[in-house]
């Protein structure tokens, strides 16, 4: 029996990341004057060719051109076009009004991709009543009906349609208000849940926050970080409240959620964008200084696109620093580190164990998945 699956595709999820705005909501206009190239569609074909072994069996139902229809066609999947927008521009209306008639068409499963925002408009529109999966492409992804990276969204659907994966689970649709976010305020809202393929291998954890009782803790591993600081290496500190101390303690401004560059303890570079890395680590010693996402435990992928994998391949694994509350790691629960950077090689580069900073003196060893 042929099986239906949906597909709609956010085209400008994720544009505002690696350019250093914080998110794409209202900021389409401004991430491509600054040279934002879209990812949605690469992401969405890596999902799609974990899929490929069973195209013969599956009807893809999706939307015209950039939200869909390009990247199913490229794979030689049957598809069968449901929506066309009529805007130059797609927007959450778009999104809505594809997953109400893909609900309607009887569709076993849906993939979505995009971020956050995309999460809250499915749901907006079809509530509970069709399984969904979502494929990560946004600059924040706190929702936890997102799978890890598309690949894993790509295998967790081909499991769920040759029915060898049956239990749903009900996941949060998480959002954060965007305009709060650039301002260094992260505020999130619970606006319902979807009904998800559940697999723990394959689905990310929603965000933690962090205790109060952290603190001290991030101070010892600033204190650690100042103390070993070489003269002529430039440092980029990555977003994250256990990052903030390092530039507190050196009574330098600290962007928050964003990347900062330091020289000799002083700051270089405030918030800066993609290409403001590549140009620092094009012919520099540097040395990236990051924490990851509590409860998730994403390194890269995750709110951080400015660090991209161009970036990353300039500064080779060995000069990564990672920083983390000794709490912060047992809430992981013994689940590695997780990197999406969106380019396979640099992933594997990434792969093994790493050094992570927990205290003042104080390291341990850590698998990154």
């Amino acid at each position: 029996m042929i099986k239906k699956l949906g597909l709609i595709i956010n085209p400008i999820a994720g544009l505002g990341g690696s350019v250093g705005l914080k998110g794409t909501d209202g900021m389409v206009k401004e991430a491509l004057k600054l040279g934002a190239m879209p990812q949605a569609s690469c992401r969405t074909k890596k999902a799609l060719e974990q899929l490929s072994v069973i195209k013969d069996d599956i009807e893809i139902l999706t939307c015209g051109d950039d939200m869909g229809e390009e990247a199913v066609l490229s794979l030689d999947f049957k598809a069968r076009i449901v929506y066309i927008s009529n805007k130059d521009e797609t927007d959450s209306t778009d999104t809505a009004k594809a997953a109400k008639i893909i609900l309607h068409e009887d569709a076993d499963l849906l993939l979505f991709v995009g971020g956050d925002g995309t999460a809250r408009d499915i749901y907006n529109a079809v509530n509970d009543k069709i399984p969904v999966i979502g494929i990560p492409a946004g600059v924040k992804i706190h929702s936890p009906v997102y799978a890890q990276n598309p690949s894993k969204a790509g295998e967790l659907a081909k499991l769920y349609l040759t029915e060898k994966i049956t239990r749903l689970e009900e996941a949060e649709v998480l959002d954060i208000d965007e305009d709060a976010y650039r301002k260094g305020k992260v505020i999130t809202n619970l606006y319902g849940y979807l009904k998800i393929p559940f697999e723990k291998r394959y689905v990310q954890s929603r965000k933690a926050g962090t205790p109060l009782s952290d603190k001290a803790n991030q101070n010892t591993i600033s204190y650690e970080i100042i103390d070993n600081m070489t003269e002529g290496v430039y440092y980029i500190i990555g977003p994250g409240t256990t990052t903030r101390p390092i530039m507190e303690n050196m009574a330098l401004p600290n962007t928050l959620l964003g990347v900062d560059v330091v020289l000799n303890k002083k700051l270089v570079i405030k918030d800066a964008a993609e290409k403001h890395l590549l140009e620092v680590t094009k012919n520099n010693k540097c040395k990236l200084i990051i924490t990851p996402i509590g409860g998730q435990g994403y390194l890269f992928g995750r709110g951080n696109q400015q660090i991209s994998p161009e970036v990353l391949k300039n500064i080779g694994k060995d000069n990564i620093i990672v920083v983390a509350t000794k709490q912060k790691v047992s809430e992981l629960y013994g689940k590695p580190f997780l990197v999406d950077t969106g380019d396979d090689n640099i992933d594997k580069m990434l792969k093994g164990y790493i050094k992570v900073i927990t205290g003042y003196k104080e390291t341990m060893m850590y698998r990154i998945n």
